[in-house]
């Protein structure tokens, strides 16, 4: 019986079952993938280590910001979009090549092919050989975009905990600058309180807005004629406060003139007694 080409690469595995019966498997001859799927398949192993490396629990989110800001992955992600988009469209091909090969020898159910067992096995092969391209080809597909997405979500976190962080600092900060001001509201009702002023306690229910209003409205004008009172002394103080600077200063000036004329007064007297001295004396010389 002559042997086609495809039926030379195979090779017949038969073994005795116990009840002398034999049953034959096919293996073939050149068993390892072709160099583009193995290619795809080592991207896929590269693939599935970066994501179980992104799943790791004790790495924070803004670890992983970090990295991914730094200057080797920002340059790699900046040369590196248009190696992504080829490396999805060169697994979107081989994803459709492999589902043609699928549909292409899924044929044992139409065909009626129970003559020819070697045919039968040899398509089966044909087949799984089919489907395990599309797996491969498909989870790494489904895989690089998960990587994407699983990079942007990390980096999405990180900045929404550092967004966090800052409206909780920003929070305690309202939080004490609101204890602080209720405790010097408190301050306040206490020294109202001192002063006289009917401040309401706190807890207690208060007047109503309207009958609070009103009472504003009345110590404001209150105050207000205690205002203009206030001023109106004040203005008539510092009219006073100038007319007795005007009568000091009118004083000084009448002290001054006063003590010159009396130093006058002195001076003259005694120039009078000595020129009367003079004479006396020159007439008695004669």
């Amino acid at each position: 019986m002559l042997k086609s080409e495809e039926d030379e690469k195979l090779e017949f595995n038969c073994r005795e079952e116990e009840e002398e019966e034999w049953t034959c498997s096919i293996k073939p001859k050149g068993g390892t993938m072709s160099l583009q799927w193995t290619a795809v398949a080592t991207f896929l192993y590269v693939e599935v280590f970066f994501v179980l490396l992104l799943c790791i629990p004790f790495i924070s989110p803004k670890r992983w910001s970090k990295i991914f800001k730094s200057r080797i992955i920002q340059t790699i992600a900046l040369y590196g979009n248009t190696s992504f988009m080829v490396a999805i469209a060169i697994l979107v091909f081989l994803l459709i090549d492999a589902f043609r090969e699928v549909r292409k020898y899924s044929v044992t159910e139409k065909v009626d092919l129970t003559n020819n067992p070697t045919a039968i096995e040899h398509i089966h092969m044909k087949l799984f050989r089919a489907q395990r391209n599309e797996y491969i080809a498909g989870f790494a597909l489904l895989l690089c975009l998960l990587l994407r997405r699983l990079a942007t979500l990390l980096s999405q976190q990180a900045t929404l905990m550092a967004s966090n962080e800052a409206f909780k600092k920003q929070a305690e900060g309202a939080s004490n600058a609101a204890k602080k001001y209720m405790e010097d509201n408190e301050l306040l009702q206490e020294k109202l309180r001192d002063a006289g002023v009917d401040v309401p306690e706190a807890g207690k229910k208060g007047a109503g807005p309207q009958e609070e209003n009103k009472s504003l409205k009345e110590e404001v004008k209150t105050l207000k004629e205690e205002l203009d009172t206030a001023k109106k002394a004040l203005q008539k103080s510092d009219s006073d406060v100038r007319a007795m600077k005007t009568q000091a200063e009118n004083l000084t000036v009448e002290y001054d003139r006063l003590l010159e004329e009396h130093s006058k007064l002195l001076v003259t007297p005694y120039f009078s007694l000595r020129c009367n001295d003079d004479m006396i004396n020159r007439s008695a010389d004669r």
